[in-house]
C-alpha cells in the first residue's frame, strides 16, 4: 500500500512532503505517535469528529454545492440532498487489484480509533470518507509519464455539510496531534469563500480514438460477439476539452445539480460528473442498486415534445436489443448481491427512466442483508460486528463485489474485460469505476462514474470527457456512435459547450 500526501492546511501546497507522515498507508500532516505513548494508545491516526444540526440551507438543488469554499470540492448530491466536503484530514491511495480491499481495511482501522460525537445520527452524519476508484485492475497509461498513478483514493474531509430531507448538519473532523490544523471556528474561517469562476472558451478535440474511427472498434466488438466469444461488451470513448481558464469544479457541479437533479452529481479528486446509475446504497441492513442498460436519445426542438417522448419510450421498452442488454446487467448485479442478502427483489421488467438528454431502461434491485452481514447503519456508530463474528460489509466492500457489472463491462465479465483491454484503445482511469462515500456504520452510497470527466492533475484547464455504450450482437456501429454523443451531453453542458 502506497500513500501520497494529504491535503494540508490552507496555504500549504497539496502534495508537499513537509511534515507528512504515513500511518498504515494513511497520509497525514502530523508526526506519528511517540514511542513513549502510554500503553493502549491507538496505533495509527486518531480522528475527533463532531456533527451538529444546522438550519441554514436554502431549499435549492444547489444549496450544498453553494457551500463549497473553493474548487477542491468533494460532493455527492441528488435532488438537493447529499454531502459536500472540503479540506483533507486524511488521504489514502491504493493501487492495482487490491485497491478496494486495501481501502476498506484502512477505513476500518480509522473507525476503530475515531472518537465521534454525533447529534444527528443519520446516514452521512458522523465520520465519512469520499472515494473514487479505477475501472480496471491495470492501467494502460504512459508509465514513463505517470509511473505511480493511484487506482483508488479515500479522502476524509475536514468539513462536511449534509442534508437529508428536512434535516441538515455540519461535521468537523480533526486529527489528534495535528497542531498545524485549525480547529473549531478557526477551521471554518480557514477556508474563505472564493468566487466561482467560469471556464471561458472551451475547445473540444478527439480523444484516444477519434469519432470517425470509433465505429470500427464497435464493429470489431460485434464481430467477436457473433463468433460466440462473449455475449456483451461495453466500449467507451473519450473527448478532450481545453478551457480558457482553470476549471472550477463548483461551476460544473452547480450546472449538473440543476439540470440533472435526478442524477447523483459528484466530485472526488478530479473526477466530476452526474451519474444516473447507483451501484449500491447500504443503509440499516437494506441494500439497493439502480441498474441502467438500454438507451434511446431524446428529441429536442420538435413539435409535441411530450408525444415524441412517449413514442421514444415505447420504442425503447419494446427494443429486443436494449432489453437483451438490460437483462445481462440486471443478472450480474443480482448475482453479485445474492451472497450478502437473505432476501431480494428483482423486478421482472424494467421501467423507462427519463433524463434531459436520454431515456434508459432501469431496474431497481433491492435486498435485505443477512444477519451476519447487517450493519448498524447509524452515522455515528462504530462498526457493527456480525452475530457470527464476521465483520459487517461496508458499502465500499459491497461496491467492490458489484464492480464491474455488465452495465459497464459486459458478459461474461472476464471475456468482456479482456476484449476491452484488447480493442478499446482507451485508458478509462476512474471512468466507469465506483465513486461515492462510506460512513462509519457500514452505510454509504456508491455510483458508477458515468456522464463524467477527469480534470487533469497537471493542467487544470484540461479535462477528458467519457461515454460508453453496451454492445450486443444486434448493435449498429453508427447508432452506438450517436448514443455516445448523447451521453457526452451532460458534461458538455456543464462546460458551457453548445451542441
Amino acid at each position: 500500500m502506497i500513500a501520497s500526501p494529504s491535503g494540508g492546511t490552507p496555504g500549504t501546497p497539496t502534495g508537499s512532503p513537509s511534515g507528512t507522515s504515513v500511518y498504515d498507508g494513511w497520509a497525514v500532516e502530523t508526526p506519528p505517535v511517540s514511542d513513549e505513548a502510554p500503553p493502549g494508545a491507538p496505533h495509527g491516526p486518531q480522528l475527533v469528529v463532531r456533527t451538529v444540526a444546522t438550519d441554514d440551507l436554502p431549499d435549492s438543488p444547489t444549496a450544498l454545492v453553494d457551500r463549497l469554499p473553493d474548487t477542491n470540492a468533494l460532493a455527492w448530491v441528488r435532488h438537493g440532498d447529499g454531502l459536500v466536503g472540503w479540506g483533507e484530514a486524511l488521504r489514502f491511495e491504493t493501487f492495482g487489484p487490491g485497491r478496494f480491499a486495501d481501502a476498506d481495511e484502512a477505513w476500518r482501522q480509522v473507525l476503530d480509533n475515531a472518537v465521534v460525537h454525533d447529534d444527528v445520527n443519520l446516514p452521512g452524519s458522523g465520520l465519512v470518507a469520499f472515494g473514487s476508484f479505477a475501472f480496471d485492475d491495470v492501467s494502460p497509461g504512459d508509465e514513463s509519464e505517470d509511473p505511480a498513478r493511484a487506482s483508488g483514493v479515500l479522502i476524509v474531509p475536514r468539513v462536511v455539510v449534509g442534508r437529508r430531507g428536512e434535516k441538515s448538519w455540519m461535521t468537523t473532523i480533526s486529527l489528534v496531534g495535528d497542531r498545524s490544523a485549525p480547529v473549531g471556528e478557526d477551521l471554518l474561517s480557514a477556508y474563505p469563500q472564493q468566487p466561482v469562476t467560469e471556464p471561458g472558451r472551451v475547445v473540444l478535440a478527439d480523444g484516444a480514438v477519434g469519432a470517425a474511427d470509433w465505429p470500427a472498434v464497435v464493429a470489431e466488438g460485434i464481430a467477436r460477439i457473433q463468433t460466440g466469444e462473449l455475449e456483451k461488451v461495453v466500449l467507451a470513448r473519450d473527448v478532450v476539452a481545453t478551457a480558457e481558464h482553470p476549471l472550477d469544479t463548483r461551476h460544473l457541479l452547480g450546472r449538473l445539480a440543476s439540470a440533472y437533479d435526478a442524477c447523483w452529481a459528484f466530485s472526488v479528486d478530479g473526477m466530476v460528473g452526474a451519474t444516473p446509475e447507483l451501484l449500491v446504497r447500504s443503509e440499516k441492513g437494506l441494500v439497493a442498486s439502480r441498474v441502467l442498460a438500454g438507451t434511446i436519445r431524446r428529441e429536442h426542438g420538435v413539435a409535441d415534445a411530450d408525444d415524441a417522448d412517449l413514442l421514444r419510450a415505447a420504442q425503447l421498452a419494446r427494443s429486443s436489443k436494449d432489453l437483451e442488454e438490460h437483462e445481462f446487467a440486471v443478472r450480474s448485479v443480482a448475482a453479485a448481491l445474492e451472497p450478502f442478502c437473505s432476501s431480494m427483489n428483482v423486478p421482472e421488467a424494467p421501467f423507462v427512466l427519463h433524463l434531459p438528454n436520454v431515456m434508459h431502461l432501469a431496474t431497481d434491485v433491492t435486498g435485505v442483508l443477512t444477519d451476519q452481514h447487517a450493519g448498524s447503519g447509524a452515522g455515528s456508530g462504530a462498526r457493527s460486528g456480525a452475530r457470527s463474528g464476521r465483520p459487517a460489509p461496508s458499502s465500499l466492500s459491497l461496491a467492490a463485489a458489484l464492480h464491474p457489472s455488465a452495465a459497464v463491462c459486459g458478459t461474461p465479465t472476464t471475456a468482456a474485460r479482456s476484449l476491452i483491454r484488447e480493442i478499446e484503445g482507451l485508458d478509462r482511469a476512474r471512468y466507469a469505476g465506483p465513486v461515492g462515500w462510506v460512513g462509519a456504520g457500514g452505510d454509504g452510497e456508491w455510483g458508477i462514474a458515468l456522464r463524467s470527466a477527469e480534470i487533469s492533475a497537471t493542467d487544470p484547464r484540461h479535462i477528458r470527457l467519457f461515454a460508453g455504450c453496451g454492445i450486443v450482437a444486434a448493435s449498429d456501429p453508427q447508432a452506438e456512435l450517436a448514443e455516445s454523443e448523447a451521453k457526452l451531453e451532460p458534461m458538455r453542458y456543464a462546460l458551457g459547450v453548445q451542441p
